[in-house]
C-alpha cells in the first residue's frame, strides 16, 4: 500500500478502535450489571439484545446516509454519539434506564461499518483492499479487548462506571481528530441513496446476509458471555475473565489480518477464494465451540477461548470482503448496512437463548448450540461460493488477470 492508502487505513482503524471501546464496554460490564441491578442471566442477555437492537434499527438509515453524504461527517457524528451513550450507561440509576441508555449507545454504532467499509473500498488500491479490511477490522477486536481490560481493571480500583467515562473521553478526542485529519471523503462520487430493491434481488448477497445472521449470533453471544462463563463455570475471578475476553479479541485481531492477507494473495476468482476462507473460519468456529464446552480449567479455558476468538471473531473482515465481490462500489454503504443488520439480528435472539440454556440446562448445551449455528452459516456460504452474482463490476476488482 502507498502512503495515501496507509493514511486511510490508520485513520479508519483508529476511529474503529475508539468506537469499539465505547460499544463493547457493555459486554465487558455484564457481571457488574448483574450485581448492581440484581439481574438473572436472561436479563443480562436482554441488555446485550437491547444494545444490538439499537444498532440494528439504525443501520439501514445510517448506511443510506453514508452513501448519500459520505463517511467523514457520519463517522464523526457517530463517534460523538457513542461517547454520549457511554456516559448515559454510566449514569443509569435503574435497569429500565440502563436498557434505554444501551439502546442509544448501540444506535450510534450503526455508523461504524458502512462508513469505514466505504472508506476502504472507495480509496484503497484493489490489490490491498482485503488486507486493509483485515487491519481495519482489528479496530473492532482491539477496541473490544481494550474495553474488557478497561472496565474490569478500573472497577477493581475505582467503581464500575469509571471505564465508561474513560471510554467516552477517548471517543470524543478521536472524533475531533478524525474530523480534522480525514480528507479522503467519497461523498462527491456518491450517486445518491442505495437501491435496496436491487440488493434484495441479488441472491448471492441475500445468502451471504443469511449466513451473517448465524455468524453474528455466534460472535456477539461469545463476547457477551465469556466473562460470565469463566467466572461462574470455570470458577475464576472477574478480572481473569476480563483477561480471557481480551485474549479472545487479540486472537480475533490476528485472524482478521491473516485471513485478509490470504484473501489478497490466494489464487482464483475473488468470490470463490475469499468465500472458501470464510467457510473454513465458520467450520473452525464450530469445532472450537465444542472444545470450549468441554473445558473446565482456567488455563484450558484461556487457550480454548483464544483459539475460538481466532475463528469466530476473525471472520468479519472476510465477510465484508466477500460482500464486495457481490455488489457495486456505489452500493457498499447500503450493502454493508444490510450485512451488518443481519449480523446484529442474530445477536438480538441468540444471547437470551444462550442465557436461557445456561440457566435451565447448562453452559455446555449453550456452546454446542452455537456450534450448530455456525455450521448452518457454513452451509449457506457454500451457496454463495457456487452462485455468481448479477453484478458486472463489483466493488472488489479481480486483479488476478
Amino acid at each position: 500500500m502507498d502512503r495515501s492508502d496507509w493514511q486511510t487505513v490508520v485513520l479508519v482503524t483508529t476511529w474503529q478502535i475508539a468506537a469499539s471501546i465505547c460499544y463493547y464496554t457493555v459486554f465487558a460490564a455484564t457481571p457488574f450489571f448483574r450485581d448492581a441491578f440484581g439481574l438473572t442471566r436472561f436479563s443480562v442477555g436482554l441488555v446485550v439484545t437491547t444494545l444490538t437492537l439499537g444498532y440494528a434499527v439504525f443501520l439501514i438509515p445510517l448506511g443510506a446516509l453514508t452513501d448519500r453524504f459520505g463517511e467523514r461527517v457520519t463517522l464523526t457524528l457517530g463517534l460523538f454519539g457513542l461517547a454520549a451513550g457511554a456516559v448515559l450507561v454510566a449514569g443509569a440509576p435503574t435497569y429500565t434506564l440502563l436498557l434505554a441508555a444501551v439502546f442509544v449507545l448501540g444506535s450510534m454504532y450503526g455508523t461504524a461499518m458502512p462508513g469505514t467499509n466505504k472508506a476502504v473500498f472507495d480509496t484503497v488500491d484493489p490489490n490491498h483492499q482485503n488486507l486493509a479490511m483485515g487491519i481495519k477490522q482489528v479496530g473492532v477486536t482491539g477496541g473490544s479487548g481494550s474495553s474488557a481490560l478497561l472496565i474490569t481493571g478500573l472497577a477493581g480500583v475505582l467503581f464500575w462506571q469509571a471505564g465508561f467515562l474513560v471510554a467516552a473521553g477517548v471517543g470524543s478526542v478521536v472524533a475531533i481528530g478524525f474530523y480534522l485529519t480525514y480528507s479522503s471523503d467519497s461523498r462527491d462520487s456518491a450517486n445518491g441513496y442505495p437501491d435496496f430493491r436491487a440488493l434484495l434481488s441479488n441472491r448471492s448477497y441475500v445468502a451471504l446476509t443469511a449466513a451473517g445472521f448465524f455468524l453474528g449470533a455466534a460472535l456477539f453471544t461469545t463476547t457477551g458471555y465469556t466473562v460470565l462463563y469463566v467466572e461462574e463455570s470455570i470458577g475464576a475471578s472477574v478480572t481473569f475473565g476480563g483477561v480471557v475476553l481480551a485474549l479472545v479479541q487479540v486472537f480475533g485481531s490476528v485472524g482478521r489480518v491473516l485471513t485478509g492477507w490470504l484473501s489478497d494473495v490466494l489464487p482464483g476468482e475473488p468470490r470463490v477464494r475469499i468465500g472458501l476462507v470464510l467457510i473454513v473460519q465458520s467450520l473452525g468456529s464450530a469445532a472450537m465451540f465444542v472444545v470450549v464446552a468441554a473445558t473446565t480449567a482456567e488455563r484450558g479455558a484461556a487457550i480454548a477461548f483464544s483459539a475460538l476468538g481466532f475463528f469466530v471473531l476473525g471472520y468479519t473482515g472476510v465477510y465484508y470482503s466477500v460482500m464486495a465481490t457481490l455488489v457495486r462500489a456505489d452500493e457498499m454503504g447500503g450493502a454493508t448496512a444490510g450485512g451488518q443488520l443481519a449480523l446484529t439480528s442474530g445477536a438480538l435472539v441468540a444471547p437470551p437463548a444462550f442465557g436461557s440454556l445456561a440457566d435451565t440446562v447448562g453452559y455446555r448445551t449453550g456452546w454446542l448450540f452455537l456450534a450448530a449455528v455456525v455450521t448452518t452459516a457454513a452451509v449457506l456460504l457454500v451457496y454463495v461460493v457456487r452462485t455468481p452474482p448479477p453484478v458486472a463490476a463489483p466493488a472488489a476488482v479481480d486483479t488476478s488477470e
